[in-house]
């Protein structure tokens, strides 16, 4: 099936923000119609997110604050991808650095786009096991609680609201599923 009737097309435009964790495009496109409008648009190297289990079954998490929405959140461990950097090393550096486990198994799990209204940021989930407890090596300015809980636990907390972060809620999705022997991870 051919696209082409719903492309947009750039028309001219650029960078109209360049900081040093986003850059904001604003671009004039073409939209199918043969009309003119704006983009505006965020570029993002992509993130990982980690799946860690527990020997025992309990998932591995973390409270952060995030200053954008001034309040903490449970979250999946996970990370910047730096440029250049392989996507499972980024995962195995992340999930030593704010939590300071290390895993023995690591598996590919999906690629997710979070926000694709207004940035091409794409997060890669992993699911890691055989974890083996560490000292974590926090970025500065860096705050992280780490805690255990159950999967069913984590489902009811997406259910009641208390889990609201996109990647987390998914991550749970995809353990619950897994679990249930319903789904399997893509080979990659």
């Amino acid at each position: 099936m051919s696209d082409t009737h719903l492309k947009e097309t750039k028309v001219d435009g650029g960078l109209a923000y360049d900081g040093g964790f986003l850059k904001v495009h604003k671009d004039r496109v073409t939209l199918p119609n043969g009309a003119t409008t704006h983009r505006e648009y965020i570029r993002h190297s992509g993130a990982v997110t980690i799946l860690p289990v527990l020997d025992d079954g309990r998932i591995l998490l973390e409270r952060q604050y995030r200053y954008p929405n001034d309040r903490v959140f449970i979250e999946f461990p996970a990370g910047k991808i730096d440029p250049g950097e392989d996507h499972l090393e980024c995962a195995k550096r992340e999930l030593k650095e704010e939590t300071g486990y290390t895993a023995r198994e690591w598996q590919f799990v999906a690629t997710i786009h979070n926000a694709i209204a207004y940035s091409d940021e794409h997060l890669e989930l992993y699911l890691a096991k055989g974890l083996v407890a560490g000292e974590a090596e926090l970025d500065d300015g860096e705050f992280v609680e780490c805690f255990t809980a159950t999967l069913d636990e984590m489902l009811a907390w997406v259910r009641s609201g208390e889990i609201t972060d996109v990647k987390t809620i998914i991550g749970t999705f995809w353990l619950d599923k897994l679990r249930s022997g319903q789904w399997t991870p893509p080979a990659k």
